[in-house]
């Protein structure tokens, strides 16, 4: 019966070792990012403005759509 199996490379041992580093640095990293406090305009909604406060057509807006008239 004959051994299928190859021995263990240099090459494989390397890059298991790189993937096993990349996934230790990103575990270590992801704690940190969640518990960053989100900024202050995240948090508190916007107040509705009294007219709508929609989409509106403003000077830069109407330039933008001028310039996409062929």
């Amino acid at each position: 019966m004959q051994n299928n199996q190859s021995p263990p490379s240099r090459r494989r041992f390397f890059a298991g070792a790189a993937t096993v580093g990349a996934a230790a640095a990103a575990v270590a990293t992801l704690p940190r990012m969640a518990a960053q406090e989100l900024p202050a305009a995240a948090r508190a909604p916007r107040a509705t403005p009294e007219r709508g406060g929609g989409y509106h057509e403003s000077d830069h807006v109407r330039r933008y759509y001028d310039t996409t008239r062929i």
